[in-house]
């Protein structure tokens, strides 16, 4: 059952006061309590209280501002300082000895396992020696029982409030690395589309701006075809930059177009033969439906293969295989450069990027010299579901 918030705001601020000075403000409500008989009562047969009893009670309630420090100490004071309480006549009785009562319940709270079971063998033992009549030590032994359970108890309470805080706070910091984890990923995730798309881009644009001015002289109807093709492939990046950078946005208004996928791959050969490089495009065995992270990972393995065979293996031809199996599809991208003496840029991500997307969507991916003829070979397996 949930608390009413008003007590929830008291316990939150009694909480957040100096312990000493709760404790200095609690023993002198005890001393108090404990000098109400000496002050109410009447007097006895006309004579004053001796002022032994008035000792005694401010005695044994007064070390309880120190009660958190030395509990155990604090209890032996305000035993034997109350015990000594009859040693004077006329003093009032005493219907309840509160500190006590408090000094008890703190040594249960605070005191370790080996004190408080001497303490309560010391309770039952000494009921049985105690000044007055039997019903008043089993009254005392009960209270004290009783302040030994409320003990417990409050530190049994205070244990599992800090255990549910820890749990709290290691949730909360196992979510913020969940949460940086997951930034990461996206960052990484970013950071390879942003690749795949301006790398596969910029190979085109300046290979096609290489061939223009030879063609301009040469041939201005190809010239005007290698500008046709720089201006599309840098409307195609700016459209898939401006698609990306649309998503990031907080908002979350702009159209989220679909990411290019294995039906796409016909257009990136057409696209990239017209940059001057022969792409075959072949599919073997019967298409079936694919996983989205499948289908995304099989173009982008496909972009960047071919974007390699562009900026780095001098090839004139370049072939692309699509393999449908029961449950996988294998891709293989070659082409008739210089295979192994291909020497690929520092802090370049090419064949890693291919090899994570891959692994991303549970497929596998290897690169390497052909061995059937000069060039090189890029196959990766991606399952179908």
């Amino acid at each position: 059952m949930q608390e009413p918030p008003l007590v929830t705001v008291l316990r939150r601020r009694a909480r957040a006061l100096p312990p000493l000075l709760v404790d200095g403000a609690l023993a002198l409500l005890v001393t108090g309590a404990q000098l109400w008989p000496l002050l109410t009562t009447r007097q006895y047969e006309g004579l004053p209280w001796h002022w032994w009893g008035y000792v005694v009670a401010v005695a044994s309630s007064l070390p309880l501002v120190w009660r958190r420090r030395a509990p155990l100490a604090v209890l032996i004071v305000s035993l034997t300082t109350s015990l000594l309480y009859d040693l004077a006549a006329p003093v009032a009785e005493q219907p309840v000895w509160y500190g006590q009562l408090v000094a008890y319940y703190t040594v249960a709270a605070l005191s370790s396992r080996p004190i408080r079971m001497l303490l309560l063998a010391c309770t039952v033992v000494g009921s049985f020696f105690l000044p007055g009549s039997p019903d008043t030590a089993l009254r005392s032994g009960i209270l004290l029982v009783a302040a030994y359970a409320m003990g417990r108890a409050a530190a049994g309470s205070r244990a599992q409030a800090a255990a549910l805080e820890e749990r709290a706070a290691r949730l909360e910091r196992e979510r913020q690395l969940e949460a940086q984890r997951a930034a990461e990923r996206e960052r990484a995730r970013i950071a390879r589309e942003m690749h795949d798309i301006l790398a596969h881009a910029v190979s085109l644009m300046v290979v096609q701006a290489e061939a223009g001015p030879v063609a301009v002289r040469k041939d201005p109807a190809r010239a005007e075809a290698a500008f046709d093709a720089i201006a599309g492939a840098g409307r195609d990046a700016m459209e898939q930059i401006r698609r990306m950078l649309g998503v990031l946005k907080e908002d979350g208004g702009a159209p989220r177009a679909p990411q290019p996928t294995v039906d796409d791959l016909p257009e990136l050969a057409a696209q990239v033969s017209g940059a001057g490089l022969e792409v075959t495009f072949e599919v073997a065995g019967e298409p079936r439906p694919v996983t989205a992270a499948s289908a995304v990972a099989a173009y982008r393995i496909v972009q960047e293969a071919l974007t390699n065979i562009v900026k780095h293996a001098g090839a004139t031809r370049a072939g692309i295989r699509l393999t449908w199996e029961d449950d996988t599809l294998m891709i293989d991208v070659t082409d008739d450069g210089r295979g192994a003496g291909r020497a690929l840029p520092s802090g370049g991500h090419g064949l890693i990027g291919i090899r994570e997307r891959a692994t991303a969507c549970g497929g596998t991916a290897a690169a390497g010299p052909r061995t059937d003829a000069p060039g090189f070979h890029v196959s990766a397996r991606l399952p179908l579901s």
